[in-house]
């Protein structure tokens, strides 16, 4: 049988040296492609059959192939190298794999791998690739046989290693994919907690894709067969159809809800879905044992599937969509990289170190503009059902929630600039006090903002329940302002503000607390014994002092004032219900011809019934 093998060897043996552990052995085998699959390893001592094997010139796949390839590789060694070696064949996903070399015996030796047996059985040493231990070498060449079969695609890039120098490497590769995992579980679980917070579907079929997509990388890398599920065979619901199939479901019913096919790009919405009912009959089919026929499926399927969610996605760009840029950005990635995929698994490009990579980085890249697209879809959701709900007061609701922005940005500034200048406390304490204050303040007037207002009404109202005392609450609006932007500029405008904040200053006690609501709106808390009383006391002395003019320039700027004032407990037992007491208060003067005061409930005194309605209805302000 050995004067057979070595009549039949077309190329010289691969020599080993002491320097060629990791070196690539595709450019110097011979592959043979076995029709009908009708050979068996016996039947490699045949002449005619050595004749039929043809050089691989580098190539490390075929593609998909309903028939069986046998590849054939001699080893030797040199004088001074290690006599132990091993042999890694670099596909992952391969269906099954079988390694013959000559037994002592005279007889062939059959090692078995791939997904048809157990990770653990299918390799000699724990590693996410198939990883075989050679017989020892010699330095007369030893002809090794491999037969590869996976009508999917047949692909094996082979190596030959010391294993310890496989171990370092392998130590660096788990580093680089761990990082990859690590940046999609955390986008999956962040955007899950988002999910069970709004119930939204495009959240849904987010978390569902990034979970299959990093349970596809963990296939494709090797670690899931090693980690997640290495004492039995691959079943087909975790194989190299199915979850592929199972994530361009996912990740296909996600474009339909971010894009909103449904509603804008019907004729994408379809092609979608047809799309999707493919990846289905892909799945069934891999179930029924015909994996070449789905294999196919799931790459014509790219002449479907991708113009509609790439058209889709530029239509509503062009509409005015700002996450489907994101999502042209993201997908695009995916594309190049899943066409990448798609030309190894055929044939046309050959496995290397540097295109197995592509994939998991562009899923990760993929994943956060995804996460930054929904992030932006959400908040385009509020804002509509926010202006649908308010549409009259629609210009009072654009201002709170610029002023809502811009304290957010300011807590963020704070929070970017304590963890840049980490190391210089001093300038970090004194930076972090100035945002704070503005955080809190009206950078106008300097007065408090709402958010402070929210924070000292609640611990006001504590305080008074614990010793049985009034708070009283005085929303403040300045009747006429609106005129005197349009008529003299903003800088008047500010200046009438200004004086206004000043003056409010200057009429309330020192306990008390005064702050601008947003726009012309102001709001003064009141709290001890006497709040009641000096909440009316105020709110007479106010209707003077704030109406008096206002010298701007040559000009004296005038306004009047309409105050809403609610007490605690008497109307209200907490913040909300309190402020829209005294919202009412307020437009109840605006309504009566404004300039003037009100508070709750002083033209007849509130029954039960009225007191509980106001309690339960708890309409948000805003400010909460």
């Amino acid at each position: 049988m050995n004067l057979a093998l070595a009549s039949g060897l077309a190329h010289a043996a691969i020599e080993l040296t002491t320097t060629s552990s990791g070196t690539a052995l595709n450019d110097r085998i011979e592959l043979l492609e076995d029709v009908g699959a009708q050979l068996t390893i016996r039947d490699m001592a045949d002449p005619a059959v050595q004749r039929r094997f043809q050089p691989a010139n580098g190539r490390a796949s075929v593609g998909q192939s309903l028939n069986p390839w046998w590849i054939k590789v001699s080893l030797q060694r040199a004088a001074d190298a290690p006599a132990q070696w091993w042999l890694e064949v670099g596909s992952v996903t391969q269906l099954d794999l079988r390694l013959y070399w000559p037994g002592p015996d005279g007889n062939w030796q059959e090692r078995q791998s791939g997904e048809r047996v157990a990770h653990r059985e299918g390799r000699d040493h724990d590693f996410r690739h198939m990883l075989f231990r050679l017989p020892t070498l010699d330095q007369n060449p030893t002809t090794f046989y491999m037969r590869s079969y996976d009508p999917a695609g047949n692909s094996f890039p082979m190596r030959a290693w010391q294993l310890d120098d496989l171990s370092q490497k392998a130590a660096e590769e788990n580093i680089a994919l761990g990082v990859i995992y690590g940046i999609i579980a955390a986008l999956l679980l962040y955007n899950l907690f988002i999910f069970c917070s709004l119930r939204d579907s495009a959240y849904f079929w987010y978390v569902l894709t990034t979970a299959g997509a990093l349970l596809m990388i963990l296939s494709m890398s090797g670690h899931g067969f090693q980690y997640l599920w290495p004492d039995n065979p691959v079943p087909f619901w975790l194989d190299r159809i199915t979850l592929p199939s199972l994530w361009g479901f996912c990740a296909t019913r996600f474009t339909q809800c971010l894009m909103q096919t449904r509603t804008h790009v019907r004729w994408a919405h379809h092609l979608l879905n047809f799309a999707c009912t493919c990846y289905v009959i892909a799945v069934v089919l891999d179930g029924l044992g015909q994996r070449h026929i789905a294999a196919w499926i799931i790459a014509l399927l790219s002449l479907t599937s991708i113009p509609a969610a790439l058209g889709s996605a530029l239509i509503r760009w062009r509409q005015g969509y700002f996450p489907a840029f994101l999502y042209l950005c993201g997908y695009g990635l995916i594309l190049g990289s899943i066409s990448l995929a798609l030309m190894r698994a055929t044939g046309l490009v050959q496995p290397a170190t540097w295109n197995a990579y592509v994939f998991p980085l562009s899923v990760a890249a993929e994943s956060i503009l995804f996460s930054f697209a929904l992030a932006y879809r959400i908040q385009t959701l509020k804002q509509e059902r926010a202006e649908a709900l308010e549409q009259a007061d629609r210009e009072k609701t654009a201002r709170m929630a610029q002023m809502q922005g811009s304290a957010d940005e300011l807590q963020s500034a704070v929070k970017l600039r304590t963890a840049e200048l980490a190391l210089a406390n001093q300038q970090l304490s004194e930076r972090e006090r100035e945002l704070q204050h503005a955080a809190f303040h009206d950078p106008l007037t300097e007065l408090p903002n709402r958010r402070f207002l929210v924070e000292r009404c609640e611990a006001a109202l504590a305080n008074a329940r614990r010793h049985n005392e009034a708070t009283a609450l005085l929303l403040i609006d300045l009747d006429h302002f609106k005129p005197i932007n349009d008529k003299y500029g903003h800088d008047a405008g500010d200046l009438m503000l200004q004086t206004i904040a000043q003056r409010l200053r200057e009429h309330v006690r020192s306990g008390d607390a005064v702050a601008r609501l947003g726009g012309d709106e102001f709001a003064v808390l009141i709290c001890g014994e006497d709040a009641e009383q000096h909440a009316r006391d105020i709110a007479r002395r106010l209707l003077d002092e704030l109406a008096r003019p206002v010298t701007y320039g040559a000009e004296r700027l005038t306004v009047t004032i309409s105050i809403g004032v609610a007490l605690y407990p008497r109307h209200a037992n907490d913040f909300t219900t309190l402020y829209k007491a005294a919202d009412e208060m307020l437009y109840k003067v605006k309504g009566q011809g404004r300039s003037g005061s009100a508070v709750c409930g002083e033209d007849g005194a509130l029954n039960s019934n009225e007191r509980l309605r106001l309690d339960v209805l708890n309409v948000p302000s805003g400010l909460a």
